[in-house]
């Protein structure tokens, strides 16, 4: 399987500004930017890996780089079309502590759908990572935070590609996005009254193909950078 790493950022990114880096996924750790920790987990794993973001020699040096295309729906773009197989891993390049033992658990714990979300219960992150910071959801089941890693096919960005990019516009509108999930939805999530399959069936209704949360035993899969705070607090780790 590819796994494609979105390792690309604004040029107004403040912690990007701060350290004189590119974007985000360069921010050091550990003696490496973040995103070569990514990189390791996933090449451990057995991914073959396609990477979008700023130039440079990375290690382990991925099979594919390509320069970011400024903004995240185009470098996602990007990555999907140098993809060779349908059904893609796509993280993110700021996960300084995930491992090879959580990637291979998402890729041969997911269900079959076109579209499938990690999510991680609160207690397990807070529990083996207390202080990180993290924002979470309540739904019937339980209290998540979303993962960094999801598993893609091809042919559902094409099809979803106008929805997400709605959704995009419209993230500082909260009101126009009710609208645009459902009210009904929202405020379920919102009351902590809603339910995964509901959800899933929500979604999968506007996607128009089978989305499923998958609940991941391994915290790291949460854990991102997001803020300086989050680099502080790595130290600490």
């Amino acid at each position: 399987m590819e796994a494609i790493v979105l390792a690309g950022g604004r040029p107004d990114d403040p912690l990007a500004k701060k350290f004189g880096v590119a974007s985000k996924a360069l921010l050091p750790y550990r003696g490496r930017p973040l995103v070569e920790h990514t990189l390791q987990a996933l090449q451990q794993a057995g991914l073959e890996l396609i990477l979008v973001g700023p130039p440079g020699a990375y290690t382990p040096a991925p099979s594919h780089h390509l320069g970011d295309q400024g903004s995240l729906l185009a470098n996602l773009k990007a990555g999907l079309e140098a993809a060779r197989s349908e059904r893609v891993l796509v993280a993110t390049g700021d996960m300084p502590l995930l491992s090879k033992e959580a990637v291979r658990w998402v890729v041969d714990n997911a269900p079959v759908a076109a579209f499938v979300y990690p999510i991680v219960p609160r207690a397990l992150i807070e529990a083996r990572f207390p202080g990180m910071r993290r924002t979470y959801a309540r739904v019937r089941e339980g209290t998540f935070t979303g993962g960094n890693l999801v598993l893609l096919d091809k042919k559902l960005f094409h099809t979803a590609l106008p929805l997400l990019q709605q959704a995009l516009a419209l993230r500082k509108n909260p009101l126009a996005l009710a609208r645009l999930i459902g009210l009904g939805t929202l405020f379920g999530v919102l009351l902590g009254k809603a339910s995964i399959p509901v959800l899933e069936a929500r979604v999968s209704s506007l996607l128009k193909a089978p989305v499923r949360a998958l609940i991941t035993p391994y915290p790291e899969v949460g854990v991102d950078v997001d803020q300086e705070r989050d680099l502080a607090w790595l130290d600490r780790v």
